[in-house]
């Protein structure tokens, strides 16, 4: 079975046609880079844009780097803020030809997870956490997804978690691996406090190199790199829409 998935963020726009059964992107995906300023009108025209390029006709899913209540943004992290208090599903439903289901970006990346990759069959308390310019969350019970989950923002030592923590502060402060480590180490010891989780899965693009860093925590959750890396989203998107979860 064939679906569609476009997950939105700060940089750029992607999107492809996914194969459902396998939790696999269907040929290659397409990369847009996002409008500059990041308007809403601008980039439904490039969703739209990537919707046509492979003509697709159906319900499509399309993440959003933001809480989204009943459809409408309310935050809006790495696009501009004019998106808040906008309706992401209408405005999409007005330029593309099927419907259309909406979603937090790492809300997607988790539910690909838990049905294709490190989370499958795993029960309890399993939590997702995408390290890149801050860190996405994503809470699973017993495999149903908690919406809006903004464990980014939870504080850590005085200041926001992901500003010490994230991929981005690694980068921004030249933190080797070891030092970025002792960093996440604090910042899951205070999230393990309030959530108590069975299984942590860490996705984001510094999960490519998990082995530098994952064996350095010394929490009591299970730490496991995601499998599906940088197609989370998109795939995440398109079983959202086809099970009609999300915003």
């Amino acid at each position: 079975m064939l679906g569609f998935g476009v997950d939105i963020g700060g940089s750029g726009i992607k999107g492809c046609l996914v194969d459902l059964d396998r939790g696999e992107l269907e040929g290659e995906r397409l990369r847009i880079e996002t409008p500059q300023p990041s308007h809403p009108e601008p980039v439904y025209d490039v969703v739209a844009r990537i919707v046509g390029h492979f003509d697709w006709q159906g319900r499509i899913g399309v993440t959003f780097p933001g809480v989204l209540k009943h459809g409408v943004a309310r935050t809006a992290a790495n696009v501009d803020k004019s998106w808040l208090g906008t309706h992401l599903a209408e405005g999409l439903a007005a330029v593309v030809p099927g419907g259309v289901q909406t979603l937090n970006d790492a809300d997607a990346a988790g539910l690909a997870e838990m049905r294709y990759g490190a989370g499958r069959d795993k029960k309890g308390v399993v939590l997702m956490l995408t390290f890149g310019t801050g860190i996405g969350s994503a809470l699973f019970t017993d495999g149903v997804l908690v919406p809006n989950t903004e464990f980014g923002h939870i504080e850590v030592d005085g200041e926001d978690g992901e500003r010490r923590a994230s991929a981005a502060a690694r980068e921004r402060e030249h933190l080797g691996y070891p030092e970025w480590a002792r960093r996440v180490d604090r910042y899951l010891d205070v999230l393990e406090a309030s959530v108590w989780p069975d299984l942590i899965i860490v996705g984001g693009g510094v999960s490519k190199k998990a082995h530098k860093w994952v064996p350095l925590l010394s929490t009591r959750t299970p730490v496991v790199p995601a499998e599906l890396l940088n197609d989370a989203g998109i795939v995440g998107a398109a079983l959202a829409a086809e099970e009609r979860i999300g915003q």
